[in-house]
């Protein structure tokens, strides 16, 4: 498996730091608002990144925090009148919704910024032990000269950086380029105790301490969107190794940009969409499918067009499969002729390349072109008269892949409730005039449908699973 690590801006191939387990760490929102369609695009890739590496037998430790306090949550806290965890709470639970409806796995772990500041304390007050950071006015900052390397990962001169939007200047700093680790409180805003002001951490040390304390002092993945890599990234690499002493990561994987019609997403074009808007609009699995559509690294663009692009090549999925469950239901139970026997292989050599086009630093668009010459093969040579075996193998193969990517399309007919009932009144008939076989396949075929039955004293009950 190769994967494209931004550090060395090449292909490398993985090596796990402790074999068949993989050690990821995704940066996660800030959690002043619903996620956009932006932030959708890792948390949907680097969980197929996840699921991948599972399918191929891997035990993941996959590692996404929630950032529950900064001047944004602040801001809006202030502008509700609420504190700000009212703000964060409601938040924290709209993303989960968000992913959960994307079919994005929870982390192993989504540790909270502001259940972690003991951590980030300790690591600050090592920092300035080492001589790697200073004490000003209740600000502690980190001297980034007196790191060898910082610039490594976005390839940026240290000499040829200068204090702008993304660097925060101050008189206070020995440096320009020094960052902030922790800074005094202001009127009305949260704060923690320290030894150096009441006051709360820098954005940039909590991903550092919450990888170390949930993944280990090194760590196998890094992982988000490339408007991440500097300053965020960056400095997250200096006060890790100036800390551990050691490598930070081996791999960092970055997502390109999104953008709407061809346009940077903002509020002011107009054109800025919450993963819940588009939600209402189309299923959110195609949204996700949307995304995969495209190579992580490239940057991608949004268009209701492209939508119902996806849209449309996910129905043909869903309804290949359907219909192999169709076909499977009276089809001859036998053993496969040399021809299917044929078939069965090129089927399985797809499974290959589908394979191989993750195996490439995660080409989900090579891989769905795969499963698509699946789909195809199937519709175009399998028939009512196919083997049982044939038509199940390969809707097990389809259904199988696309799972790995996250999109389910093996999807169950939901019953109506009328049916449901009208079923169970065929059920009691059968048991009445001892039909037991055909009242077992009913009870079979409800419960295939997520309809669980229980005799009672009262007669049947049911619930859906």
């Amino acid at each position: 498996m190769k994967l494209y690590n931004t550090l060395t801006k090449k292909k490398e191939e993985f090596k796990p730091i402790e074999e068949g387990k993989v050690r990821m760490y995704v940066c996660g929102p800030t959690v002043y608002n619903y996620i956009h369609i932006g932030n959708a695009r890792p948390m949907i890739m680097f969980d197929t990144v996840r699921r991948y590496f599972e399918y191929k037998g891997y035990n993941v430790n996959y590692v996404s925090n929630f950032t529950d306090v900064d001047d944004k949550i602040i801001k809006k806290a202030v502008e509700e009148g609420v504190p700000t965890t009212v703000i964060t709470e409601r938040y924290i639970n709209a993303v989960k919704e968000d992913m959960k409806n994307l079919n994005v796995k929870p982390a192993t772990k989504h540790p909270l910024a502001t259940q972690e500041i003991d951590g980030m304390i300790e690591m600050i007050q090592n920092l300035i032990d080492k001589g790697y950071a200073y004490e000003k006015n209740g600000s502690v900052y980190f001297r980034t000269r007196d790191f060898n390397g910082y610039g490594k990962l976005s390839k940026k001169n240290i000499d040829d950086l200068e204090a702008g939007a993304r660097i925060a200047v101050s008189d206070e700093k020995e440096d320009p380029m020094d960052f902030v680790l922790w800074k005094p409180k202001k009127d009305g805003e949260p704060y923690w105790e320290s030894p150096w002001s009441q006051g709360r951490p820098g954005w940039h040390i909590e991903c550092s301490v919450m990888s170390k304390k949930y993944l280990g002092d090194q760590i196998d993945i890094h992982a988000g969107g490339e408007d991440l890599i500097f300053p965020h990234h960056e400095n997250e690499i200096a006060q890790s190794e100036a800390a551990n002493g050691k490598e930070f990561t081996k791999y960092w994987l970055h997502n390109g940009f999104l953008n709407i019609d061809n346009k940077k997403m903002s509020k002011s074009e107009g054109n800025f969409f919450t993963v819940r808007e588009v939600g209402a609009e189309y299923p959110y699995e195609v949204l996700r499918f949307f995304m995969l559509n495209v190579h992580y690294r490239s940057p991608i663009n949004f268009s209701r067009e492209l939508m119902e692009s996806a849209k449309n090549a996910l129905e043909r999925i869903k309804n290949s499969v359907s219909n192999l469950a169709h076909l499977s239901e009276n089809a001859p139970e036998r053993e496969l002729t040399a021809e299917e026997k044929t078939f069965l292989d090129s089927i399985a050599s797809l499974k290959d390349k589908f394979e191989a086009a993750m195996d490439d630093d995660f080409n989900t668009a090579d891989a769905i072109a795969a499963i698509f010459e699946m789909v195809k093969a199937a519709n175009s040579k399998l028939s009512a008269d196919s083997a049982k075996q044939l038509l199940d193998e390969t809707k097990k193969y389809i259904v199988t892949l696309t799972d790995v990517l996250g999109v389910n399309v093996d999807v169950k007919e939901e019953l109506l409730d009328a049916d449901i009932d009208q079923l169970i009144k065929d059920r009691q008939d059968a048991r009445k005039n001892r039909d037991f076989k055909k009242a077992d396949e009913i009870r079979d075929l409800l419960l295939d449908k997520g309809i669980i039955l229980e005799d009672t004293r009262e007669g049947v009950r049911w619930k859906r699973a």
